[in-house]
């Protein structure tokens, strides 16, 4: 298996991250929370290895988004 480079690993230990998240939130809405995260990180997997800039600002917003998601208050996601 080839190397991953050190933005592949932050957005991994960022889906990784997110995806514990849902453990957090009620059993009712963990599904929802689920789907939503594949999602966003679907949305941008098409975006090309050598776009650094790119990829820094979506890694930067998704660190925004995870911890707004962190909030305990916040219990669905739609």
């Amino acid at each position: 298996m080839a190397r991953l480079s050190g933005l592949q690993r932050e957005v991994l230990k960022l889906y990784r991250s997110s995806i514990r998240v849902v453990k957090t939130k009620p059993e009712e809405t963990r599904e929802h929370w689920r789907s939503f995260i594949r999602e966003e990180f679907r949305k941008n997997q098409k975006v090309p290895k050598k776009s650094f800039t790119v990829i820094e600002h979506l890694i930067r917003v998704g660190h925004k988004r995870y911890e707004l998601y962190l909030n305990p208050q916040i219990k669905d996601i739609h």
